[in-house]
């Protein structure tokens, strides 16, 4: 592949738009800081990026939002797509590096999608494939392959008040699923919805050692405080272990690099080195007669770049604020939100990238599974997170999706249409800290919710 008009582009992007922090914006990523507020706030590089990964980045970013075509094709190295996929690119649902929302009632779902599984669990602790449709439901197949099924979303309103009297409205997602072209499903199908987050910062939360992430563990809540994180402990494809999960809505993968080689194997229906085998079951015979991009359809080469994209996108810095969002992040920290959304976490010495290692960071998480209660459970066991259980998400640039993605959906289905709503879903070991916000007054509400807005 010829780099050099990518490089050349890359030099242009590094002159033009990523921005060095200015005075009145807080680091949120240390050398990783950006602080473009623009729509491309989460594509850029981290101003740390050495020449040597610099090139690598570009390429990177093309592969990322290019479109994989059906095998076979004249350009090799993009051919492999499906038979059956949820996108045709990586951008596809985590568009501008930014956070995918769900459907709105009737129309198809295009940048989320469903894991299923039966009760139980599968080898090593995953959840359990459904034999005729595997774990997650592909809505999109190439040509002469029957797709597995359509998707949609219906919404259940559940009314409610502050303690001040003023109302508000939830809404209950329900998923009804349609046109199924291997066969019915079975009853007591479980079901997960998860819509894409954004990709800022994985690899410095990649970098903080595990020990210094475990110190924090409480599974038996020993200080009798309601908060009882724990590590999820999940398989390690490359290492052919147990590994500490650090990413997925619930903690699910160990590293980046296997985070990204599932997405090409379960979304795009693009084999690897780490997911070598089509997602075609028994039951799908014109999925299993389809012509392959190649063993693997994404190189060792190109799956090391996008890692290294991926790893490497800056995170934005803390917008400044004013006497408002400094009196939410004191009712933040009083409603002990920051129990769970630990503010500050160091990275140690992290050979893949040197540039990330050493970091003082800013990401509200401790990357931790939590209990969020009945209201959010999705009730589908995940390696040792059970269906209550949820990772804390990373709270650093969420007050920039408005302008990034354009719109202001949250939570693992985004089912909260802005951050009050988000807060209002939890539950279990967050109950406390939600009635915390519940109780506020008006304009405390309004201090908590900008001080959100300026992370």
């Amino acid at each position: 592949m010829n780099v050099q008009p990518l490089v050349r582009a890359a030099m242009l992007w590094l002159a033009t738009g990523c921005r060095n922090p200015g005075s009145d914006a807080t680091p949120a990523a240390g050398t990783a800081t950006v602080t473009d507020t623009t729509p491309d706030a989460f594509s850029l590089p981290a101003p740390s990026l050495s020449p040597e990964h610099r090139s690598a980045f570009f390429v990177g970013n093309s592969l990322f939002n290019r479109s994989w075509v059906a095998a076979p094709a004249s350009l090799e190295s993009r051919d492999g797509l499906g038979p059956l996929f949820n996108a045709r690119s990586c951008s596809g649902c985590h568009f501008k590096d930014g956070r995918s929302r769900p459907p709105e009632p009737g129309e198809p779902m295009l940048t989320m999608l469903l894991r299923v599984s039966l009760p139980g669990r599968g080898p090593r602790g995953a959840p359990l494939p459904e034999p005729s449709y595997g774990d997650q439901l592909q809505s999109r197949a190439n040509s002469g392959v029957p797709a597995e099924a359509d998707v949609l979303i219906q919404y259940t309103p559940q009314p409610g008040a502050f303690a001040d009297g003023q109302p508000y409205l939830l809404m209950r997602p329900e998923y009804r699923i349609e046109r199924l072209g291997y066969g019915a499903l079975p009853a007591g199908l479980q079901l997960s919805p998860r819509v894409a987050p954004a990709l800022i910062g994985l690899g410095l939360l990649e970098a903080v050692p595990e020990r210094s992430v475990r110190e924090r563990e409480d599974p038996d809540d020993a200080n009798h405080d309601g908060i009882s994180g724990r590590a999820n402990l999940v398989w390690d494809v490359r290492r052919g272990a147990n590994a500490f999960g650090r990413f997925g809505w619930k903690a699910e993968q160990p590293t980046v690099e296997q985070q990204t080689a599932s997405a090409f194997s379960a979304d795009l229906g693009v084999t690897s080195s780490l997911f070598p085998e089509e997602g075609c079951t028994l039951a799908q015979l014109r999925c299993r007669e389809q012509p392959s991009g190649g063993s693997p359809e994404v190189s060792d080469e190109l799956l090391r770049v996008v890692v290294l994209y991926a790893r490497m996108l800056g995170v934005p810095a803390r917008r400044p604020g004013a006497a408002l969002e400094r009196a939410g992040e004191r009712l933040f920290a009083r409603a002990r939100c920051d129990a769970c959304h630990v503010p500050t976490l160091a990275t140690g010495d992290f050979a893949p990238v040197a540039e990330l290692s050493k970091q003082e960071i800013h990401p509200y998480t401790d990357l931790l599974l939590h209990d969020l209660g009945e209201g959010l459970a999705d009730n589908r066991p995940t390696f040792a997170a059970d269906g209550r259980e949820w990772r804390t998400a990373p709270l650093w640039g969420i007050g920039l999706v408005r302008t990034v993605n354009e719109h202001t959906r949250f939570l693992h289905d985004g089912r909260a249409r802005d951050l009050s709503e988000a807060i209002l879903w939890h539950g279990g070991e967050a109950r406390a800290a939600r009635a915390a916000f519940v109780s506020m007054s008006a304009s405390e509400r309004r201090a908590l919710l900008a001080f959100l807005d300026s992370l």
